[in-house]
């Protein structure tokens, strides 16, 4: 935690997806999936000043309004939950790309449900914060949970996992994706066989939303193309970030050095638990 300007900060990982399969859709449009979520120690930060009054408000400029905000909904929700009489101003510096795929406006709201939980004193168990997340997101329960995980359902269904030290090189080439055009792309494939979980690293890289996004965002194909001189590339969730694992930091650090103009990328070390994992329990 640090602290500024009357408000406490903090952090928000990111995360990505080492391999999603989709398996099936629901009556509501809702798509059942599989995948491993892997956390990564690149991160948001959220500060957090409490205030008298009953306003729930973000005070940092983004160019989504409010009322989008997952992390203000998430404030909301969790005050209406409680009966919170109290407000509280948010401030959400990013890093995390905006839809790029790596969970940051995901994140940033489970770390609201996580630490307003305990400055308002409530003192909800992890399960009870994982139901309110599942309203407000398929990836919040996931950063809710806080550990690396294997999940299915709408990915809401979580199993620890506890895996191999790895370093990552994500790039962003500066695109956004829209993830309902992804789910609505017609070709999109629907049935793939569920796997077991002792079986998913025969699946490692593979991605089932891949090529819907290449076919409507020739950056990403670029981006797949370029990082896969170097490794295995993948796309995380629904892009348009894409990743490479690497032994150690100095290999993928002297790949991002090459990084193409234009293009965002940094590298991480992969967490198996959300810094804030222990704020609250089971």
């Amino acid at each position: 935690m640090t602290t500024r300007e009357g408000f406490d900060y903090f952090p928000a990982p990111s995360k990505v997806n080492l391999f999603l399969r989709i398996t099936g859709q629901r009556s509501d449009g809702y798509h059942f999936l599989q995948t491993v979520f892997r956390l990564l120690d690149f991160a948001d930060s959220v500060g957090f000043r409490l205030t008298p009054q009953k306003i729930i408000r973000r005070v940092s400029q983004h160019q989504w309004p409010d009322t989008e905000d997952l992390a203000v909904r998430a404030a909301r929700l969790l005050a209406e939950h409680g009966s919170i009489e109290q407000g509280v101003e948010l401030d959400i510096v990013k890093r995390i790309p905006f839809g790029g795929g790596l969970g940051g406006g995901s994140s940033d709201a489970a770390t609201v449900l996580l630490v307003m939980n305990k400055l308002w004193g409530l003192n909800l168990t992890r399960s009870e914060l994982l139901t309110l997340a599942v309203s407000l997101g398929a990836d919040v329960p996931f950063f809710v949970f806080g550990r690396s995980a294997f999940a299915e359902g709408i990915g809401e269904q979580l199993v620890p996992l506890e895996l191999a030290e790895a370093w990552y090189l994500v790039v962003h080439p500066n695109c956004l994706v829209s993830t309902p055009t992804v789910f609505g792309d017609p070709e999109l494939t629907r049935n793939s066989k569920p796997i077991k979980i002792a079986d998913f690293s025969l699946y490692e890289g593979q991605n089932d939303l891949q090529e819907a996004v290449c076919r409507s965002y020739p950056e990403v194909r670029s981006a797949l193309d370029w990082l896969g001189q170097f490794g295995t590339a993948s796309m995380s969730g629904s892009g348009s970030s894409v990743f490479c694992s690497f032994a150690g930091f100095g290999q993928a650090n002297a790949v991002l050095a090459q990084i193409p103009e234009g293009w965002f990328g940094f590298v991480a070390r992969g967490l198996d638990c959300h810094p804030l994992v222990d704020w609250i329990g089971d």
